[in-house]
């Protein structure tokens, strides 16, 4: 029997495109204020080949300033709906449960929180009651306290059993499994070759049947490996690390570009 996440098979590798509409995220921060080049954007992905938008209201690089629920609900509200009219398939990168509730009714599918959960205590009774698939993503510390936090034992072994606890407590509430995917948080309060770490070992996360979801695209530590300074210049180192993730489990990566991962994917799978 087939698999499925937010009513997605997965007999292929997902692709999630990123639709920032921030003013101050690290690659395309400022890029779609205006929810009409957003929606424009979203659609074009789609087009690309990605099977899920992720729209985001809020910065999360390291270092970002918080916004209101009620200013994050107006930068993401109006694309929600006019990707959502048009047929995609969004997901709404939230840790807040007013914004994700309002992007649930808007017809978002997916809660992508990079708190798995733990910010706001209202957000597990509503991915509960709601029955939205969940991204459950594991990060050491605030994005305002630029992701400071205890040093890891085993930084594959402790992230894995963070996230395990993390799923057993959505199941407990309610949440049944097939709505559940992990995201091991590259970026999020980890040096390089803790980056590199929990891409190798992708397979020991994968192996706990739940989809994980691999985010790497033009992350810092591929600048510090490269040279690259330039997010954009990034892409394909990103796409190949999107491939080697694929190779070791991920069901889902997420993604800027999507022509370039859609591309290094499709030689992938006709090589394997």
């Amino acid at each position: 029997m087939t698999r499925s996440f937010a009513g997605l098979a997965l007999d292929r590798p997902l692709v999630m495109a990123i639709v920032n509409v921030t003013p101050d995220s690290f690659s395309d921060g400022g890029e779609r204020l205006d929810s009409a080049r957003a929606i424009d954007d979203g659609l074009r992905f789609v087009a690309e080949g990605a099977d899920i938008l992720d729209v985001g209201g809020e910065s999360t690089r390291p270092g970002s300033a918080a916004v209101s629920p009620e200013e994050e609900c107006r930068r993401v509200l109006p694309v929600v709906e006019g990707l959502v009219r048009q047929g995609a398939i969004v997901s709404l990168d939230t840790r807040r449960a007013l914004v994700a509730e309002a992007g649930l009714a808007a017809g978002a599918r997916i809660v992508n929180d990079v708190s798995a959960l733990r910010d706001d205590v209202a957000m597990l009774p509503l991915v509960v009651r709601s029955k939205a698939a969940v991204v459950l993503m594991h990060r050491r510390g605030r994005p305002e306290e630029r992701y400071a936090g205890p040093a890891y034992q085993d930084v594959v072994e402790d992230v894995r059993r963070f996230l395990l606890d993390r799923a057993a407590a959505c199941k407990t509430a309610g949440v049944e499994r097939q709505r559940i995917a992990l995201d091991p948080g590259l970026g999020f309060g980890k040096n390089v070759e803790e980056e590199l770490a929990l891409i190798a070992g992708t397979k020991r996360l994968a192996e706990e049947g739940y989809p994980v979801l691999i985010g790497c695209s033009r992350k810092s530590f591929i600048g510090r490996l490269t040279g690259l300074e330039k997010p954009a210049d990034r892409d394909p180192a990103s796409a190949w690390l999107a491939v080697e993730a694929v190779h070791r489990g991920a069901s889902i990566v997420r993604v800027h570009n999507v022509v370039a991962t859609r591309q290094t994917l499709a030689v992938f799978e006709a090589m394997r």
